[in-house]
């Protein structure tokens, strides 16, 4: 169920599409590294880049989920629930 009907703009929905479609690429590149005589560094590297970019869409998402549905929360005297939610949510990352 999406509470208040939060949801990502189209903008937002389509800028993070294109992200995890990149980092699908990356995925499936380690994986091809792990299937050919790849040095363990390098791959290790590649691991850390696709860390980082699925972090990076975290945040956007977690950015644009402040932005919409906590503070439409606050302003209807909701807040409190929406913050529980959202430290439910950190208590996993």
């Amino acid at each position: 169920m999406i509470p208040w009907g939060g949801m990502l703009s189209k903008k937002h929905q389509m800028q993070l599409a294109h992200r995890l479609s990149r980092i699908r690429g990356q995925i499936e590149g380690i994986r091809k590294m792990v299937e050919g005589p790849r040095y363990c560094v390098e791959i290790l590297n590649q691991i850390a880049a696709v860390r980082a970019a699925l972090s990076s869409v975290g945040r956007l998402i977690l950015e644009d989920h402040l932005k919409t549905c906590v503070k439409g929360a606050i302003k209807r005297g909701q807040g409190e629930r929406e913050i529980k939610e959202l430290m439910d949510v950190f208590e996993k990352f």
